[in-house]
């Protein structure tokens, strides 16, 4: 999912445990619908969620995930946007528009600058802060070079709505 160039949007209307929880905390972005909750609940039949552990631990810090992943105990929606495991919480009957406007706010922008600060928005991650400075500033320059970033200038500039190409 991190290495796909489109944003991927997690639509959780129930319940996601075990590796439906760690899909949620893979995607880039989720919508949880009120009645959403998450858990991790291996450990209360003897099975470590140790796949999960992975997903989550990025997703929401140490902390909170040992804590689902130790207790098994289910985290209600709210409390899973109040962690960063979903982005936003919305009633049932709005999931969908939710999760649809979020793709389409995002799809505004010209795909090649999306799959590039995604790229760069999960390298920068593993790297220490001076590491992470310096991979940023190659990427701006890359970024700075394509047709796309000339058009959004340009169109800022003229006051217009961009044309993107993707190159």
């Amino acid at each position: 999912i991190q290495s796909i160039p489109q944003p991927v949007i997690a639509q959780v209307q129930g319940v996601a445990t075990a590796a439906g929880c760690q899909l949620v905390a893979t995607c880039d972005l989720a919508v949880a619908a009120e009645e959403a909750a998450f858990a991790t609940p291996g450990v209360k039949i003897g099975l470590f969620c140790t796949t999960p552990m992975v997903a989550l631990t990025r997703a929401i810090g140490r902390k909170r995930a040992l804590q689902m992943l130790l207790s098994g105990e289910f985290v209600d929606a709210r409390t899973a946007a109040e962690w960063g495991l979903v982005n936003e919480v919305v009633p049932a009957q709005q999931l969908e528009d939710a999760a649809k406007r979020l793709a389409a706010k995002i799809a505004e922008a010209s795909s090649l600058v999306v799959a590039l600060g995604k790229q760069a928005f999960y390298t920068q991650i593993d790297l220490d802060q001076p590491k992470a400075y310096a991979y940023a500033k190659e990427v701006m320059s890359m970024n700075a070079l394509a047709a796309d970033a000339g058009e959004g200038i340009g169109a800022f500039l003229e006051k217009r709505s961009p044309r993107w190409t993707g190159k």
